[in-house]
């Protein structure tokens, strides 16, 4: 008993000292209160849980400090600024800067850095590269603050370009560029949105009308098949497991294939003569066949809307033939006019397969499964399509090593045949493909 009145003395003179009981009851609260908001710090935690998060949101915490930097990195300190007078240490804000070091790119934005090494690395070379940072800069920059220095537009755009070229995870972007790890993320999908919205429009548009006649008679005099406007394919993407719709997702021929549980999401895309996308449709979950795929995107609606008339789009046997869209025979026992038509419509559709060749071999983020978020990934994946259509149209080389080779997962459609019109001018062209010497001669 005697404790226990200390206790309740000792409990008044405190209540006496802070100004009475509601006082105490309301600086209480304001302690229990601050835990929840981002400002207050826990001493006894490690720095990326002050704000409550876990672990995995480390480098959320140090975006407020890196996602602006750009100027020289400073030392490992913690900037502190209270918010006004007579606030206690829970109401002081933290921020830390962590040293980083920009010599590789430093080493590759300076003149005399080789064009060959920095083809290497960006895919491109320095002309197209400033074309490009000159094309997204206005959208991309960003102002200068009182702690530190923008970023550059060359780097913001440089760190996106080698993300997608190497498909190298973040925190490897992270020491090559000297930025935070989440502050790279960031500008990767800020510069892919820069790239769709202004860039998509100009490299990767479908033929109006005088592009679909030369395309035409581009692809007819390499192959002899007429009123051809593209070649299409769809390949797929790895993703990792979603958390929702796995099954939707899952790949069952490349787990088949590699002997692993894959998952994907499909890009489909319709190839010009010069290699070049013309109309792309991305996102649909990889377990669905490639007729599917074209039912559900832009070129079918665009087709239903009687655009697509008096034009071909050579696709391959997991493709079905429509009034428009032209499929080999699949049917066994082929007679020497269907042999021959399939010979040629082999060779336009590897204009359609080389070009997603390369368009995989220079950005090797499509190679692997990636740190973007499934609803993000479009986006990415979109801007990769422009990047490759404004190399194809500059003439950028790709080095022959880095081609990647492109796996067929050719799916039978359900219905092959959706035309009886079509089917008869399939017959007529390989007709006449037989009977005016442009067959070949590999059946023979």
């Amino acid at each position: 008993m005697p404790k226990a009145t200390n206790r309740r003395r000792k409990r008044g003179a405190d209540e006496e000292d802070t100004g009475g009981g509601s006082a105490n009851k309301r600086s209480a609260t304001s302690v229990l209160t601050s835990l929840d908001v981002n400002d207050a710090p826990r001493p006894e935690l490690p720095l990326f849980q002050l704000n409550g998060r876990h672990g995995g949101d480390e480098e959320e915490e140090e975006e407020e400090v890196t996602g602006g930097g750009g100027g020289g990195s400073s030392s490992a300190l913690a900037v502190v600024a209270a918010a006004g007078s007579g606030q206690g240490p829970h109401q002081q804000r933290r921020l830390w800067v962590k040293d980083r070091s920009r010599a590789w790119w430093e080493q590759c934005s300076s003149a005399d850095y080789p064009e060959a090494d920095f083809r290497a690395a960006f895919r491109m070379g320095r002309a197209t590269f400033a074309m490009l940072c000159d094309a997204l800069g206005a959208a991309v920059a960003k102002e200068d603050t009182a702690l530190r220095a923008a970023i550059p537009v060359r780097q913001r755009v440089a760190v996106c370009v080698w993300r997608l070229a190497t498909g190298e995870p973040l925190r490897l972007v992270s020491k090559r560029f000297g930025l935070g790890i989440s502050t790279c993320h960031k500008l990767v999908l800020e510069v892919c949105a820069a790239i769709r919205n202004l860039l998509m429009p100009r490299f990767l548009r479908w033929p109006d009308a005088a592009a679909a006649d030369a395309f035409k008679a581009r692809f007819q005099a390499e192959s002899g098949v007429p009123g051809v406007v593209g070649a299409i394919y769809t390949t797929h993407i790895p993703i990792i497991a979603p958390k929702v719709s796995v099954a939707a997702y899952f790949n069952r021929r490349h787990t088949e294939r590699n002997h692993k549980t894959s998952y994907s999401i499909t890009l489909q895309g319709v190839v010009g003569p010069d290699g070049a996308f013309t109309d792309v449709c991305i996102g649909w979950p990889g377990s669905m066949p490639d007729d599917q795929v074209l039912d559900r995107s832009a070129l079918q609606q665009r087709a239903a809307a009687g655009m697509m008339a008096g034009s071909w789009v050579v696709g391959g046997a997991s493709f079905p033939l429509t009034d428009w869209v032209l499929a080999p025979y699949a049917q066994p026992n082929l007679t020497w006019a269907q042999h021959a038509f399939n010979e040629k419509v082999a060779e336009l559709r590897r204009v359609a397969v080389d070009a997603f060749a390369r368009l995989k071999g220079r950005w090797a983020c499509l190679q692997k499964r990636t740190e973007v978020k499934l609803q993000d990934l479009p986006v990415v994946l979109g801007a990769c399509c422009v990047l490759h259509n404004i190399c194809e149209s500059r003439g950028e080389e790709m080095d022959p090593g880095l081609r990647c080779e492109i796996a067929d997962d050719e799916t039978v459609p359900e219905n092959p045949v959706r035309s009886d019109s079509a089917r008869k001018a399939r017959d007529d062209i390989a007709h006449n493909l037989l009977h005016s010497g442009l067959a070949g001669t590999k059946f023979f």
